[in-house]
């Protein structure tokens, strides 16, 4: 967290807050943040311990500049995220939504690899597209937009577990307001090591899919080229994430399963016909999820594919 409040504090733009939605910490985050002195800093404590959903939930409540950005507690800007996004948005004033390239770190703050590239205007399908067919890297981290339009969808919506999935929903409504600006300047990190993405379990992970695709299905009946979009692309992106949350809640602990791979294979061929009508979806055609369905049917299928996944 300091180094994260330690990049937010070097930027070289000087015009801007931060404000810290700090969710009851016990590690002596609200002592060293008074410590700094700094009249940039607007710090509200929680009180009390909150979700993930309840403390991002308090965005949209506390005042905001124009223009508003979000960031995960150990990510980084770079020194001249907000100049460049000032840029961008001189350059590009009727788009909704603002992004530049950036990096994905470890626990020590070294490069894994760069973001996968992006052109500088995105429109609303475009940018489902791109997902639909994995050739887009986002994260909650980055983004810029206008606190009006963040407040009058709601904000970060809160229906998602773990807010997986969440931030795509809130991109896409930006989005379609205009369009995506992304400047081709690398100006952010994000740090892979222990991200919510990574460590939820498979029954969150798919509550939240759900959520998403009810999100996309509605889409679809409002816009005709997102309707297109995901006639072209989302039956491989609906075979995907059956394979990778079948494998998901396969190794769930089981005090936390409320399902199984078999109902949750039977849930995706059932938004195949709300998102693809009539084209064939037959998810046990795949090796890896007829497998996964396989092992879930006793308990030491469960253990053998724990045990598989030690090695």
């Amino acid at each position: 967290m300091k180094e994260c409040v330690h990049s937010l504090l070097s930027q070289s733009y000087d015009h801007y807050n931060i404000i810290i939605l700090d969710n009851n910490s016990t590690d002596g985050t609200s002592a060293w943040i008074r410590s700094l002195n700094n009249a940039k800093i607007i710090y509200y404590p929680s009180g009390k311990d909150l979700s993930i959903e309840q403390n991002w939930g308090r965005i949209k409540e506390v005042p905001k500049n124009e223009f508003m950005t979000m960031i995960g507690h150990d990510d980084l800007l770079y020194p001249d995220y907000l100049k460049v996004m000032d840029n961008l948005i001189g350059k590009h004033p009727d788009a909704g939504l603002y992004q530049t390239h950036f990096d994905y770190i470890d626990e020590k703050g070294k490069l894994i690899r760069d973001c996968l590239p992006m052109d500088e205007t995105q429109q609303a399908h475009e940018f489902i597209a791109a997902q639909m067919k994995r050739q887009i890297d986002s994260t909650g981290t980055g983004y810029m937009m206008r606190s009006r339009d963040f407040d009058a969808m709601g904000g970060m919506p809160e229906n998602y577990p773990n807010l997986i999935f969440s931030d795509f929903q809130l991109w896409i409504n930006l989005i379609r307001l205009g369009y995506k600006a992304t400047s081709e300047k690398k100006c952010f990190s994000y740090r892979l090591n222990q991200s919510v993405s990574r460590t939820t379990n498979g029954m969150l992970y798919q509550q939240a899919f759900c959520r998403y695709i009810e999100f996309l299905i509605s889409l679809m009946q409002m816009d005709e080229l997102i309707k297109e979009t995901v006639r072209l692309y989302g039956k491989d992106f609906l075979l995907y994430y059956c394979e990778a949350l079948s494998h998901r809640i396969l190794k769930t602990p089981a005090g936390l399963r409320t399902i199984r791979v078999s109902d949750f294979i039977k849930t995706c061929e059932s938004f195949s016909t709300r998102l693809i009508p009539g084209q064939e979806f037959k998810p046990l055609g795949n090796l890896r999820i007829w497998i996964a369905k396989q092992l879930d049917q006793s308990s030491w299928g469960r253990w053998l594919f724990q045990l598989y996944r030690k090695f």
